[in-house]
């Protein structure tokens, strides 16, 4: 389903695309095309795109193809979802340590909905960290990893 979504391929492009997207919120997937987690994960935002039109711009990006973001965002397990609004970096409280990025795939196509709700509405009240509207249940558990410490 990646090929549903447009891909943003170097860090120019990542660029432009955090500068560019405004009223709306800007959804960056790192991770493969080839990850089996990652296929699943772009099966869900491909299928809600649409729905999310009005709300959200999803940008597929390549971890290889664009490591100054990936080594940025500390992205060290794939996928990992990024969400900005008006160039600016929106945070969410999944009730884990990183409130920096989403990792792992959303369970339901109504995980990502309502997620993408939440944050709209925060970021038009001036917020830049949100709760998020997830089950904890339905949230991947992970332990943080430091690279470089």
């Amino acid at each position: 389903m990646s090929f549903l979504l447009p891909k943003l391929t170097c860090k120019r492009e990542v660029d432009q695309a955090i500068k560019s997207v405004a009223e709306k919120v800007l959804v960056l997937r790192f991770g493969r095309d080839n990850d089996a987690v990652c296929l699943q994960l772009d099966d869900i935002l491909a299928k809600t795109s649409h729905d999310l039109s009005k709300m959200a711009v999803i940008y597929l990006v390549d971890v290889n193809k664009v490591p100054v973001y990936t080594q940025y965002f500390d992205i060290s397990y794939i996928p990992s979802t990024v969400f900005f609004f008006n160039g600016q970096h929106m945070k969410v409280d999944y009730g884990s340590p990183d409130h920096t990025k989403f990792v792992g795939s959303f369970k339901t196509k109504q995980d990502f909905i309502d997620l993408i709700e939440v944050i709209y509405r925060g970021a038009m009240r001036g917020k830049l960290i949100v709760r998020s509207p997830i089950d904890p249940n339905n949230i991947p558990k992970y332990d943080l990893l430091y690279q470089g410490i």
